[in-house]
């Protein structure tokens, strides 16, 4: 019914939200692992790292198209990061932009350069991931969308209807960046969402509220983010209908839909398709200086205490161990990268 599909999509967004202007149920809300004497605390998610080809050509369209903030432009090589990536050779432009109080980085590998992503992507397909970012005007952030034309990946924007309680005003719209990788813009009105993103000013792009992952089996991924990592469940939901067909241009698509948060950063969605189920996993050659690579990093205060107790849940590890720095020269002096059951690439560092 055209009802429970909107109510059920509007659960897909910004369910790290507390307190009443959530208005959104807590479902299966556990406790966290670190809670309960676990061995890694998860502090803090973001920012979200993403290989580019053409460095120059992504700083233009995140600055000048999204407006994001160029905070630091840097290049690094030699063994740490060779160790880090996993990648024999690397030398690696690396570029953060911020947009209100989250951020993301830029990869370029100067050496060895990757493969393009392929050209036949899905959403359903395992290796996607999109950051999701607030705009306080959706027919204005669409309008500077389509004076820049950008690639669309729904059709237009989408406005969930005021009947609906939970999801009433909330807008949505897909599309992809210079490199095809998906990228979500939202629109809360009043009374939705963080309430953080009601208070705008005249800024049009405001920040990101989350970042979602397609997962092959939601319960497996619990066991890494929330058992394992600490992360808490926000919320949960079953979409489907001709909305979310649309919005992710998969026809058929029912989604199982589940929400993460650590204390601070934008939230993780778990997007696990129940249909159809013909999405491809990601590559076992996949590497960090590969376009489809994204990167989610989360803080913790001790990565050595982390490092035992992924190894003894047979995680797959990037890094060759724990690699420390000489200096936060890629914005941390201490880290490595993990994959999670699906391989998606997770990075565990310490400020």
């Amino acid at each position: 019914m055209l009802s429970r599909a909107l109510r059920s999509l509007s659960l897909a967004v910004a369910l790290c939200v507390t307190g009443a202007a959530a208005a959104r149920p807590q479902t299966n809300a556990l406790p966290p692992v670190s809670a309960a004497g676990g061995k890694i605390h998860i502090r803090a998610v973001g920012p979200i790292a993403i290989t580019v080809e053409d460095m120059d050509r992504s700083v233009d369209f995140y600055t000048h198209v999204l407006t994001f903030e160029k905070i630091s432009d840097t290049e690094v090589a030699g063994d740490e990061v060779e160790h880090l990536f996993g990648v024999f050779g690397s030398r690696v432009r690396i570029v953060t932009l911020k947009l209100g109080s989250e951020s993301i980085e830029l990869l370029q590998f100067l050496a060895p350069k990757g493969r393009p992503i392929p050209v036949d992507s899905r959403s359903n397909d395992v290796w996607f991931q999109h950051i999701a970012i607030i705009v306080s005007d959706m027919d204005r952030a669409y309008a500077v969308l389509r004076q820049n034309k950008v690639e669309h990946a729904s059709a237009g924007p989408q406005r969930l209807p005021d009947w609906n309680k939970n999801a009433g005003g909330i807008k949505a719209f897909y599309f992809k960046d210079p490199d095809e990788h998906p990228v979500e813009i939202l629109q809360f009105p009043d009374g939705k969402g963080d309430p953080k993103w009601q208070h705008t000013g005249d800024r049009l792009f405001l920040g990101i509220d989350h970042t979602a992952i397609v997962v092959s089996d939601t319960d497996a991924s619990l066991r890494f983010y929330h058992d394992l990592l600490g992360l808490r469940i926000a919320g949960a939901s079953e979409n489907y209908g001709t909305e979310q067909e649309h919005l992710n241009n998969v026809f058929g698509a029912r989604l199982r839909i589940t929400a993460l948060c650590a204390p601070s950063g934008p939230g993780i969605e778990l997007l696990e398709y129940l249909s159809p189920r013909d999405g491809r996993a990601i590559p076992v050659d996949e590497h960090a200086n590969d376009l489809v690579h994204r990167e989610t990093q989360l803080e913790t205060e001790n990565p050595d205490a982390a490092t035992e107790p992924l190894r003894m849940a047979k995680t797959n590890f990037i890094s060759d161990g724990l690699v420390s720095f000489h200096g936060p020269r890629l914005g941390f002096t201490r880290g490595f990268v993990v994959r999670d059951p699906d391989g998606h690439a997770i990075s565990i560092v310490q400020r």
